[in-house]
């Protein structure tokens, strides 16, 4: 680590009694005399988090209260917005990531070309109503994307400035932050992490999230790759069912040139039904590809995103 940089940590609270002194502590003793800012912020808690923090009056915390539970994504979000670090990093406030694998995460970000270091849990402390959506995630990135990391749901993540403010969380887009990075263009390291068992508070996690999970990482994935081009998805849809439903409606058509009767066959109905909905598949995608458009160019946005421009002076004569 660099004592000439400064670091924000990032830290979301909700019903955190008893972890959040602790948490306080942990994090001076792993940053030793680095500059850094601990932001917490306080998802309208309904125990005794902020009083614990408030006593702790630890000149190095921020205290970012919300006026009510709007979820880990909003309140991270808010705490990245705040973020003056030259690096932001970011971790659980139940204690079960430990901070003092934060030194070393931040080494290899700076030693390599990275933009963002996550951690990989060892040995994983959690019941099976938490691993189970996890593993179900990273089996659907890992199939449908290029990113190859193994622990998605590892709240212990390094990242730069840029990376971190690059990032629009919304719903419960704070499980796919490395996948949304990722489809920004950042570079990625992962390195294995401790992992300990919760020991105050109850876990927010319940097998209601595991159809979360699916719906939040399709929607990812569906705005990060087709919310520029959704032709591309709509049109491929309506040209496979629409070139379908003409096959089907061919052969009847031969079939009915040869005599045979085909008014009450289903397959008809079924070739029509195709060929219907592969034409309103198709116009929809023109729809909302001209949307897209009137989206970027009313807000003057760009769907691209820029690493670096250098400057090598002024063209010569």
């Amino acid at each position: 680590m660099d004592h000439n940089k400064f670091y924000s940590l990032v830290i979301p609270m909700y019903n955190e009694e008893g972890n959040a002194g602790l948490l306080i502590d942990r994090i001076r003793e792993a940053m030793n005399g680095y500059p850094y800012e601990l932001i917490l912020i306080d998802d309208n808690s309904k125990d005794g988090t902020v009083k614990e923090i408030n006593e702790k009056n630890d000149p190095n915390v921020v205290l970012i209260q919300l006026k009510k539970n709007y979820g880990q994504s909003s309140a991270m979000m808010a705490g990245f917005d705040y973020a003056t670090g030259d690096y932001v990093i970011t971790l659980d406030g139940d204690l079960q990531n430990d901070p003092s694998d934060i030194p070393a995460m931040v080494d290899l970000l700076e030693s390599g070309d990275y933009d963002l270091v996550v951690g990989k849990r060892q040995k994983r402390k959690d019941s099976s109503v938490r691993t189970i959506p996890s593993r179900i995630a990273n089996f659907i990135i890992k199939r449908s994307t290029k990113l190859n990391i193994s622990d998605q749901g590892c709240a212990l993540k390094v990242f730069t400035n840029e990376t971190a403010k690059d990032l629009n969380l919304y719903g419960e887009n704070h499980r796919f932050i490395s996948l949304m990075a990722h489809l920004n263009g950042a570079r990625i390291a992962e390195m294995p992490v401790k992992h300990h068992a919760r020991q105050f508070g109850v876990s927010k996690y319940g097998m209601n999230r595991t159809f979360k999970v699916i719906n939040d990482l399709l929607l990812v994935l569906f705005n990060q790759k087709y919310l520029s081009k959704p032709i591309y998805l709509f049109g491929n849809i309506g040209l496979a069912a629409f070139v379908l439903g003409m096959l089907i409606n061919t052969y009847l058509f031969i079939v009915k040139l040869m005599g045979h009767d085909i008014g009450g066959r289903p397959l008809l109905i079924l070739g029509v039904l195709l060929a219907f909905i592969g034409i309103q598949f198709f116009t929809t995608g023109i729809i909302i590809d001209m949307l897209m458009k009137t989206y970027y160019e009313s807000q003057s946005k760009r769907p691209f995103n820029i690493r670096k421009i250098t400057n090598f002076g002024e063209s010569k004569a």
